[in-house]
């Protein structure tokens, strides 16, 4: 349902800077906004951007700046054009919640109430399901595995038995909880599996992004604090320790027995070899080689991973090697020239 800029600032609380009569339809980013639509802009150093835009209005920060259509001027960029979207765009109303007669639910198991279960999900025996979770299908939750009250599982998701889900958490689809370790030992020639007799101990408010894999503990427990939130595609190896509120962007790949601190954030692809601790508040930038335990608040770049200065003061210097390079040359040639007319100078007095 169209709306006027009028009651778009409304619903934001927004400062409206232009026409409030401006008919909005829709709201869609920068590269796709044309006539009827809101945009947003979330920098104002960004407004340059907006010179060929068709959109109608936009959302964006505060800011004394002329932008040439009308404006919504916020606080929040993101949470402000969230709303918007919303109401343009209402959330699909999930079902109430239901049973399915086509889930496979081991009858030791024991089940919240208001809880969601579709068809195809399997719950093992001595399961324990919470209140208010939900199992999409193909979701698996196997023997002795405890989900918390109100988490949510996607398609295919596998919690392995005896693993423990906390509260609030989300894994997304494909993500793998207590699957076995990578962990070997050779007998008469041959890798055999060692124990895998831990498991996967998820905090509260965990996500888990797609294809993502949590390995059990030999032993023991393999933990992830509150409030970590974990990218698709990452890969944290069996015993891991990793503290709370942590962000581990795609691809990130950690070796058995690592311990990380509070808020650590390690960029898309950082690696992190086995046994090695991790301050707290560390920062790995994308890429990172991790050899070496980290202080913490470290900021760390590179293949092996140094910390920031250094490692920016290396990339500069890698920048001028051809300069280098070229001046060794040329000094070179200047020595032998040098070399052969001081030579010359001797064959002469002699």
């Amino acid at each position: 349902m169209a709306q006027t800029l009028s009651q778009l600032a409304k619903l934001v609380n927004a400062t409206l800077v232009g026409d409030g009569s401006t008919v909005i339809e829709n709201a869609a980013i920068l590269s796709e906004a044309g006539p009827g639509d809101i945009t947003l802009i979330d920098n104002v150093g960004r407004l340059d951007t907006l010179f060929n835009t068709q959109a109608s209005a936009v959302v964006m920060p505060k800011s004394d700046l002329s932008v040439g259509i009308p404006a919504l001027m916020v606080d929040d960029v993101h949470d402000a054009f969230t709303k918007i979207v919303k109401l343009f765009r209402p959330q699909r109303v999930a079902p109430e919640p239901f049973v399915s007669l086509q889930a496979s639910l081991d009858p030791s198991a024991k089940i919240g109430v208001n809880v969601t279960i579709y068809p195809f999900v399997y719950v093992g025996a001595e399961a324990e399901i919470g209140d208010n979770v939900v199992l999409h299908p193909h979701s698996c939750v196997m023997a002795g595995a405890k989900i918390g009250e109100g988490s949510i599982l996607y398609p295919g998701v596998v919690v392995h038995e005896d693993c423990v889900v906390g509260k609030r958490c989300i894994l997304s689809a494909g993500a793998s909880i207590g699957a076995n370790g990578f962990g070997y030992k050779q007998v008469e020639g041959k890798h055999t599996l060692a124990a895998q007799l831990g498991n996967v101990i998820l905090g509260d408010d965990v996500d888990v992004g797609a294809n993502s894999t949590i390995d059990r503990g030999a032993y023991g427990a393999t933990r992830i604090g509150d409030g970590t939130k974990i990218d698709d595609l990452v890969m944290i190896g069996h015993n891991c320790q990793i503290g709370k509120h942590n962000l581990l962007c795609a691809q990130v790949g950690i070796a058995g027995s690592v311990t990380t601190g509070d808020y650590v954030v390690m960029a898309g692809q950082v690696g992190i070899r086995d046994h090695v601790t991790i301050g707290d508040m560390a920062i790995l930038g994308a890429k990172c080689g991790v050899m070496n335990n980290i202080e913490p608040g470290a900021k760390m770049l590179g293949a092996p991973a140094y910390p920031e200065r250094e490692q920016l003061l290396r990339f500069a210097l890698i920048s001028k090697l051809p300069e280098f390079k070229k001046q060794l040359r040329d000094a070179d040639n200047r020595l032998k020239k040098l070399e052969k007319e001081s030579a010359e100078k001797k064959n002469q007095k002699e």
